[in-house]
């Protein structure tokens, strides 16, 4: 086998079901973290005031979250079970988690529904050579800018409805996009450059 001759880069791109579904249930239930990044498009919200969230609840949430969004590095310390009405998308871990449990099991049909949408219209927008296409243009540019080839790195990118064009980190390795910008190749080469660059 033969070993690599200079930097490599890894672009992981998806309209993950599972981060879909976490951001609907974030939305219906009033929740706020990631507190930067936008609501979806078409999902009901439910706006619960500071006063009356459960810190509790909110913890379960941003661990849960977590685990969704980069699940290598948030392994749960327990096992894993499938949450009833969500399919196999969601799991929760067996213990720890009874409140959350509780508030999303009656929204696990619609929100697996909306993230099936939501994915399907993903895949008919973008397929995988375009995508392959978009982060090589924008790795290329950045090494025209710095002088140099780019560092070898791993970046996850989730592609969802966002209310608000953008780009924002939600993990160490992960960002978001909004589909409306990640279909604009001249913005998206733009949005994406900053990225690149904290990476590359």
């Amino acid at each position: 086998m033969n070993a690599p001759t200079g930097p490599e880069w890894v672009v992981r791109e998806d309209a993950g079901l599972a981060v879909l579904v976490a951001l609907y249930l974030r939305q219906i239930l009033g929740l706020r973290f990631p507190d930067e990044l936008p609501l979806l498009r078409g999902a009901p919200t439910q706006d619960t005031p500071e006063f009356e969230r459960d810190p509790e609840l909110d913890r379960q949430w941003r661990a849960f979250w977590d685990m969704t969004v980069e699940p290598q590095a948030h392994p749960s310390p327990v096992p894993l079970d499938l949450v009833d009405g969500f399919e196999m998308v969601i799991a929760l871990p067996t213990e720890g988690f009874a409140q959350l449990h509780a508030a999303i099991l009656p929204h696990g049909p619609a929100a697996v529904a909306f993230a099936r949408a939501a994915y399907e219209r993903y895949q008919a927008s973008v397929g995988a050579a375009s995508s392959y296409r978009a982060y090589a243009s924008a790795i290329a540019q950045h090494e025209r800018r710095v002088g140099r080839r780019a560092h070898s790195f791993e970046l996850n990118v989730q592609v969802l409805p966002l209310t608000q064009r953008g780009v924002w980190w939600i993990g160490a390795l992960t960002v978001a996009v909004t589909d409306g910008l990640r279909g604009d190749v001249a913005a998206f080469d733009s949005a994406i450059a900053p990225v690149i660059a904290d990476l590359a």
